[in-house]
């Protein structure tokens, strides 16, 4: 019992600290949106508002569904392909230390797909 009270715990620190700290990287892109300026890099071809709105998607908004656990495993998909586009093609050629942030940010999110939510979100209630 003990040990299922951890685990739950656990996934809820992991679920909830990792959306927190991605947060901080989509929230200025957020403001950047509703201020108007739709400039941001187009490492994909797809254009930069498509760009800069499918990031706002991966690092801010699916991170808040993460965060209160709600389809979790979902909702951490776009996070998790933001990372790998971000570390695997934006930061491809710089060194790792660069790419580092965002290869932590793709485990994490990886793990929290692989794991789900736990028992303290609102998808186990």
């Amino acid at each position: 019992m003990k040990n299922n009270l951890q685990v739950n715990i656990g996934l809820a620190f992991l679920r909830i600290s990792a959306s927190a700290m991605m947060l901080t990287h989509g929230y200025p892109k957020f403001q950047k949106l509703l201020s108007g300026d739709f400039e941001f890099g187009d490492p994909l071809g797809l254009g930069a508002t498509p760009t800069l709105f499918l990031a706002i998607i991966g690092e801010f908004i699916c991170p808040i569904l993460v965060m209160i656990g709600f389809k979790t495993r979902w909702a951490a998909l776009p996070t998790a392909i933001t990372m790998a586009v971000a570390a695997f093609v934006a930061h491809a050629q710089d060194p790792f230390g660069t790419k580092e942030k965002a290869l932590l940010f793709l485990t994490v999110f990886i793990t929290i797909i692989l794991l789900g939510p736990g028992k303290y979100s609102i998808d186990k209630k």
